[in-house]
């Protein structure tokens, strides 16, 4: 069974590859952290993302040019859930931002 399933992904597409590991991860979640820098000074993190996401537009379907998502505002910086740090939803603009998304190392 597990031969049958590796013939089967890797007929598929890298487009198809990718859909089917991103399904995973939404399924069995990540622990990404998101950094937003003005310059070379960190001011934003959110801890705790399952994903980032390319906004789409309602009637045409195409990308829009920010990203969103939901995470736990990280208010004092320090890296961690603490109490009172909710989870919250973000957007951020390709335009405008330096940001860095990234797996926890914990």
């Amino acid at each position: 069974m597990a031969a049958a399933l590796a013939l089967l992904v890797a007929g598929c597409t890298q487009e198809t590859q990718n859909t089917l590991s991103r399904g995973i991860q939404n399924w069995t979640g990540t622990d990404g952290v998101l950094e937003i820098y003005a310059g070379d000074k960190l001011v934003r993190r959110f801890l705790k993302i399952d994903k980032v996401s390319t906004a789409q537009g309602t009637q045409d379907g195409a990308p829009r040019p920010y990203r969103f998502g939901y995470g736990v505002f990280d208010a004092n910086l320090n890296g961690e859930v603490d109490p009172g740090e909710k989870k919250v939803y973000f957007e951020f603009s390709d335009y405008s931002t330096s940001y860095v998304f990234y797996e926890s190392p914990r």
